[in-house]
């Protein structure tokens, strides 16, 4: 059984008084994660009792910076691929956003709304967080309408199908690697684990967090951001193994032969990182329960 793109990445193409207007698939599953996330982070800020508005004020900041840290990543890895060209490097048709640098976008933009709108930055964060990761599992079906972000070939019951044009060498190969052959969708795991995930720490948050009494909560501002981290990281380490398109330390995409993936490392960076800082937040003494900002104040 087999997973089948659609030839066509575009959702549609028309011309608008002489102008021609397209949205592409990825676009579009990009921005219905985004607003999922906002939508499922505004009835948790609710609950919190946070003004919700503060979500869709700060949404259009954290797509604009994820976005931008996203090909600022991707760039800086492929630096001689686009040679010094500055048009080419902010042409977002040319392929190329890093899922670790929309996050340091993501985070960037909750810290400047935060100071602006004098919010506390890591009681905001477990607000976002989980919808974050949600929105990573519904992004990664804009790869599969793209044909990337596969893997090597795969004799599972389940692939994904890739034209040949969409193939790195050597799978490009007709006569070795055929049009029926499936390969990896990494996509799809990746999906999949981020979703689950984004429930884990929903499910975590009920039960340990803020649902529960006050004297009685493990949970600690900042915990989610590092439970989210380590989540992450752990699926992100092991599905990166199977692609064939990593960044890598040398600069050249590919199967990384010779090189460490970037993700790979990161990830297992962040994994120390994240375990360090919530075995570091859960030895300080305990703190008091904040007082959550009003609607009516916010």
């Amino acid at each position: 059984m087999g997973l089948y793109p659609p030839d066509d990445p575009f959702l549609f193409q028309i011309t608008l008084f002489g102008l021609p207007l397209a949205v592409r698939w990825y676009g579009a599953i990009i921005m219905s994660g985004a607003l999922f996330a906002a939508w499922l982070a505004s009835r948790r800020a609710v609950v919190r009792g946070f003004d919700p508005d503060h979500v869709w004020n700060q949404l259009m900041l954290g797509m604009v910076l994820g976005i931008a840290g996203a090909r600022i990543y991707y760039v800086a890895f492929e630096w001689d691929r686009f040679g010094g060209d500055f048009f080419r490097m902010i042409n977002l048709t040319t392929g190329g956003l890093a899922v670790h640098g929309s996050l340091i976008g993501a985070i960037l933009s909750v810290l400047i709304y935060t100071r602006y709108a004098k919010l506390p930055f890591w009681e905001w964060l477990d607000v976002c967080v989980p919808g974050f990761l949600i929105a990573q599992g519904i992004g990664r079906w804009g790869n599969f309408f793209n044909q990337e972000a596969y893997g090597r070939p795969t004799s599972l019951g389940l692939g994904v199908r890739i034209d040949p044009e969409h193939r790195l060498p050597p799978y490009n190969d007709m006569q070795q690697y055929p049009i029926e052959t499936l390969f990896h969708a990494t996509f799809l795991y990746e999906s999949l684990w981020n979703i689950t995930g984004g429930a884990l720490l929903l499910l975590a948050d009920r039960l340990v967090g803020r649902g529960a009494e006050a004297e009685r909560r493990w949970l600690r501002p900042g915990d989610l951001l590092f439970l989210y981290g380590i989540i992450y990281s752990s699926g992100r380490f092991w599905i990166e193994g199977l692609r064939t398109d990593s960044l890598c330390l040398n600069g050249v995409g590919g199967e990384c032969v010779g090189s460490l993936r970037v993700a790979q490392l990161v990830s297992l960076s962040l994994i120390v990182l994240c375990v360090a800082a919530l075995a570091w937040n859960h030895r300080r003494s305990a703190p008091t329960p904040p007082s959550p900002v009003r609607a009516a104040n916010g």
